[in-house]
């Protein structure tokens, strides 16, 4: 993983000592709440129902042993004993006292991480396919550019203030496992039919109330002018986003409403100033990036067949193998998924005892690195498949290997009415409440990779749009429904979910999932995943299902 150099770490404890006067002086009644506001954000504090909440950055979701262990430490000594990792690949503390930030912005500092703009209206943490660097289908590993993302973007003058907040997503693979195309900007490492690597470049993606699918904006960028050509898009995007309406901010209102091609000719002339500023980058620039991401040392040689012997011997820890862990380009190694979906936990939460746990199993059998995922769980990225049964072990004992992962138990879930002060009902309940369906685990893996997701508002912090069953939590004069939408998905083809019919009340959220499944269990073909049997069938046979003749 990146190192921080001295002026990394320079950088980030002058800021927090910036704020830790900002925030006495805030406490103080030096500061008014309007004056203090952007400060907190900009240093990812909110304000939520209940208590602040802080989120933390993890750039492109990898962590150190040593910070998943100040993790748990900040978790115990100034929370409730447990933080919840996000789709962004963040995590969050729910709980802490505003007093007491500063010192958790502090002991973060100690391990090099911060939580500059997880929050506000500038560029957020730099997203990354969890899978980067191991995937068999990877064209390259992206994780180098993010970091000089990241780098690029922290503190950026220029981009501090923007009309509202900007997403960036890479990947490097042949597959979209960062949801590239609902992001502000998705960049895809593909070669051109030169051989010569650079950015697909896709611009005006987004969820929340109005969901867009990005368009390309350059079918290919050499990877030499990446900074000046994203320099170009923040320009364009700087002046011309909307700033009157914030439901109108993000880029994708103003792609929309340029339309592609008109967007493109003012990034297009953009560029051509930006190009005359900005230093394309050198191949030895990004060689010193990339050294910080070289493969670890494996072991040439694994046992496997001690591997094949336990799977035989243990149907649990051969359930999984095959549910939990996925294939890695080196031979003799798997990528571990570590599950935060036990059937009873909110999906994504991580008590201190479970952070701690993993950071010595990650130190044992993981190379030290622990990432995390889209989807609101760990990944152990390196196991040796000798390993694997001994790392399964450690994982049972910390309640950390429900063996879930590609299956509908596998929820996306945003903390809802139980913490946000944006929602309109509760998720996590409803989590629960889908969960006491999926007690057959057969039943639950034959099913396969249905994925769900569920969101407490329109601001789709759970990915409800893309959800191959997307749920929805709308108010209605002071009662919790649920929108039921189906066949969106994230991955090889974005599509956004198609609603069903009218919205069902919490109590039959749960059975009207079970009558969706069921029609996917009747009507699909061999190999075809639910998105697939939602486009041949449509809606009608779902809707038929689930309201008899009601709500055509």
């Amino acid at each position: 993983m990146y190192q921080y150099d001295t002026f990394d770490r320079q950088l980030v404890r002058e800021r927090v000592a910036d704020f830790r006067e900002q925030t006495a002086r805030y406490l103080a009644g030096e500061l008014g709440e309007e004056e203090f506001k952007p400060l907190r954000l900009m240093n990812g504090l909110y304000v939520q129902r209940f208590a602040p909440m802080l989120r933390v950055a993890i750039p492109y979701g990898v962590l150190s042993s040593a910070q998943l262990r100040m993790l748990a430490s900040i978790a115990r000594r100034y929370d409730r004993g447990y933080g919840h990792f996000t789709t962004r690949q963040n995590v969050q503390f729910n709980w802490p006292a505003l007093e007491r930030v500063p010192d958790i912005l502090a002991d973060l500092a100690s391990v090099d991480m911060h939580a500059i703009q997880t929050s506000g209206n500038c560029i957020r943490n730099i997203t990354c396919d969890h899978l980067a660097g191991v995937a068999p289908d990877e064209i390259a590993d992206p994780r180098p550019y993010c970091e000089l993302l990241r780098q690029w973007s922290t503190l950026h003058p220029e981009f501090a203030y923007l009309p509202r907040k900007f997403k960036i997503a890479v990947t490097g693979a042949r597959r979209d496992r960062a949801a590239t195309e609902v992001h502000d900007v998705g960049l895809r490492l593909i070669e051109n039919e030169s051989g010569e690597l650079g950015f697909e470049v896709l611009a005006g993606g987004g969820l929340g109330r109005t969901p867009i699918i990005g368009k390309v904006l350059r079918a290919f960028l050499p990877r030499r002018d990446l900074l000046s050509y994203l320099q170009a898009i923040m320009r364009v995007y700087n002046l011309e986003g909307r700033r009157d309406n914030k439901y109108k901010a993000r880029i994708k209102i103003l792609v929309n409403a340029l339309g592609i091609e008109e967007f493109r000719r003012r990034v297009e002339a953009e560029w051509r100033i930006a190009r005359r500023h900005v230093a394309p980058l050198e191949a030895d620039e990004i060689d010193a990036l990339g050294a910080h991401f070289r493969p670890p040392p494996y072991r040439p040689l694994v046992d496997t067949a001690s591997f094949e012997a336990g799977k035989a011997a243990d149907p649990a820890f051969a359930r999984w193998v095959r549910a939990n862990t996925t294939g890695h380009r080196q031979p003799g190694y798997r990528a571990a998924f570590v599950s935060l979906k036990a059937p009873v936990v909110p999906p994504g939460d991580m008590t201190a005892e479970q952070m701690e746990g993993t950071a010595l199993l990650a130190e044992r059998y993981g190379f030290g690195l622990v990432r995390t995922t889209h989807d609101q769980n760990l990944l152990l990225a390196d196991v040796a498949l000798d390993d694997l049964h001994a790392l399964w072990q450690g994982l049972s004992a910390l309640d950390l290997a429900t063996p879930n992962i590609g299956t509908p138990a596998n929820m996306i879930c945003c903390p809802g009415l139980d913490f946000c002060s944006l929602a309109n009902a509760e998720s996590i309940s409803v989590a629960r409440q889908i969960n006491a369906l999926f007690d057959d685990l057969d039943y639950l893996h034959d099913l396969g990779d249905v994925r769900i997701k569920i969101s407490g508002c329109m601001n789709a912090c759970g990915h409800h749009h893309v959800g191959h069953i997307g749920i929805l939590g709308v108010d209605k004069k002071g009662e919790e429904w649920y929108q039921l939408t189906i066949g969106g998905s994230a991955e090889e083809r974005t599509r956004l979910g198609r609603k069903i019919g009218p919205s069902v009340p919490k109590a039959e959220v749960a059975r009207t999932v079970a009558a969706i499944l069921d029609v996917y269990i009747e009507r699909r073909r061999p190999e075809e995943t639910f998105p697939e049997t939602v486009e041949r069938i449509g809606v009608a046979p779902f809707r038929e299902r689930v309201y008899g003749g009601e709500g055509r």
